[in-house]
C-alpha cells in the first residue's frame, strides 16, 4: 500500500548563485528538479510549507510540486541545511517516472518483545537499521518492521530472508544478512557463568586420593 502523498506549489527561479541569499531573506529556499527526460529545472519554494513537507516526507515519500501548472512527482533527494540554525538552504529534487522501478534506503522499525528480553535475560538489538528496497513510485514505503519475537531463544537470530515486504516491494539486501541478535546483559551474563562454575566445581568428600607420598621413615637409610 502506498504511504501518504504530499503536494507543494513552486515558482521558476531566474535567481542563481549568491543572489540566492536575498531569496532566503525574503523567505523562499531555492531548489533543482532533475530529470533523466529534460534538463534540471530551478525552482523556488517558499520556505515555511516546504520545511513543514520535509519533515513528513523526508526522502521516502512522494512530492508533487506543481510549477507553472505543470505536475512534477519528485523525491527530494537532497535536503542541505545550515549546520547551527537548521535552517533550509536548497533542495535537490529527483523527477521519477511512475511506470519504472526506484530504488530507495529505508528505515527496520523493531515490534513486539522478544521472550528472551520478557524474562529479563538481556535486549534484543537491531544489528542492521536499514535496506535498499526497489519498487515501483507508487509502493513506496519509509519502513519495514522487524517482529523481534521471532528470537525464541538467545541464539536466535533474524535475518533479511524474515522480513515481510509489502506486495511490490524486493528487497535488494542479502537474505542471509543479521537484522537482529540477542544479547546478554553483563548481570544476567555473571549469574550464568556463576552458575556453570557451582555445576563443575568439585565437592570436598568426591575427591579420590589416587596416591600418598612415602612415609618419611622409608627415605632413612
Amino acid at each position: 500500500m502506498a504511504e501518504e502523498r504530499y503536494t507543494l506549489e513552486a515558482e521558476p527561479r531566474v535567481i542563481v548563485g549568491k543572489k540566492v541569499k536575498q531569496l532566503r531573506r525574503d523567505g523562499w529556499t531555492p531548489a533543482v528538479i532533475y530529470s533523466s527526460k529534460q534538463e534540471p529545472l530551478n525552482i523556488q519554494l517558499e520556505t515555511r510549507p516546504l520545511y513543514r513537507t520535509l519533515r513528513k516526507a523526508s526522502t521516502t515519500h512522494l512530492i508533487d510540486v506543481n510549477v507553472s501548472g505543470k505536475k512534477h512527482t519528485v523525491l527530494a533527494r537532497e535536503i542541505q541545511q545550515h549546520v547551527t540554525r537548521g535552517d533550509l538552504v536548497h533542495v535537490d529534487f529527483l523527477e521519477v517516472d511512475m511506470k519504472a522501478n526506484i530504488s530507495a534506503e529505508v528505515e527496520l522499525v523493531g515490534i513486539g518483545e522478544a521472550p528472551p528480553e520478557t524474562d529479563g535475560m538481556g535486549v534484543v538489538t537491531l544489528v542492521t537499521r536499514s535496506v535498499t528496497i526497489e519498487c515501483l513510485p507508487e509502493d513506496l514505503i519509509s519502513q519495514i518492521e522487524v517482529d523481534l519475537t521471532k528470537i525464541q531463544t538467545p541464539d536466535d537470530v533474524i535475518t533479511v530472508a524474515d522480513l515481510v515486504a509489502p506486495q511490490g516491494v524486493t528487497i535488494l539486501a542479502e537474505p542471509e544478512t543479521i537484522v537482529a541478535s540477542f544479547t546478554y546483559e553483563r548481570a544476567a551474563l555473571e549469574e550464568e557463568e556463576e552458575e556453570e562454575e557451582e555445576l563443575y566445581a568439585p565437592m570436598a568428600d568426591s575427591v579420590e586420593v589416587i596416591g600418598k607420598g612415602k612415609k618419611e621413615e622409608e627415605f632413612e637409610e
